[in-house]
């Protein structure tokens, strides 16, 4: 499976999580030019901007390894545009990461860290 296929389906494995949580989604992939957020996600007043990040072992690490202080930033960036344009009265924000690893032999496991970073 390639590398963005993988990414991907953790994506829709994420948003899947989410949603049978209680959570509506409200965009995915919002992009501000080369700068991403994977989900938007809203629970209530409280709209969460979500970085997943897909393993398909523990090769590699944790997946939430890979989140860095630039990579929040970017997010930071992305998410303030997104404030701009769709954010409403009342609405609280955050930021939260999803892991997700997959193996051939058991299904998908999903780590969905609240409030991960702050800005």
């Amino acid at each position: 499976m390639t590398h963005k296929r993988l990414g991907d389906r953790g994506e829709e494995i994420a948003a899947r999580h989410l949603t049978q949580n209680g959570w509506t989604v409200l965009d995915r992939n919002f992009r501000m030019g080369r700068k991403e957020i994977d989900l938007i996600v809203r629970r209530d007043e409280l709209v969460a901007f979500v970085e997943v990040k897909t393993r398909s072992g523990p090769g590699f690490g944790h997946p939430l390894e890979s989140v860095t202080w630039k990579k929040r930033r970017e997010i930071q960036q992305v998410a303030s545009a997104w404030i701009d344009r769709w954010g409403g009265p009342g609405q609280v924000y955050r930021f939260d990461a999803v892991a997700v690893t997959t193996s051939p032999a058991a299904g998908p496991v999903v780590e969905h860290v609240e409030d991960a970073w702050r800005m």
